[in-house]
């Protein structure tokens, strides 16, 4: 079994914050965490020395390969970034 992980601490989340199905909008100083296993990349997030993740809204999605799920952990930094209730962005979009 084939798996990767990325994460990236210290994103603040753009105006209007990140949507997660777990607690609604977060918004600030976040920690984004992409796991890819067996072709599928899901996306968590916290609060940056949180010990609570939180699932981004669209998670998980389908993701062929470990290079590719790095590509994606990126593109779901920059929607952080963006804010705006960012939800997970289509793998293969390449960054925002």
């Amino acid at each position: 079994m084939s798996w990767a992980s990325w994460t990236t601490a210290g994103v603040y989340a753009g105006t209007g914050g990140v949507r997660t199905e777990e607690a609604g909008i977060l918004s600030g100083d976040l920690t984004v965490h992409t796991t890819w296993s067996e072709g599928q990349a899901s996306v968590a997030v916290q609060y940056s020395g949180s010990s609570d993740w939180f699932t981004l809204t669209g998670s998980p999605v389908p993701c062929p390969s470990e290079e590719e799920s790095r590509a994606f952990h990126q593109s779901v930094v920059e929607a952080v970034r963006a804010g705006e209730g960012a939800t997970v962005p289509p793998v293969g979009a390449g960054p925002v």
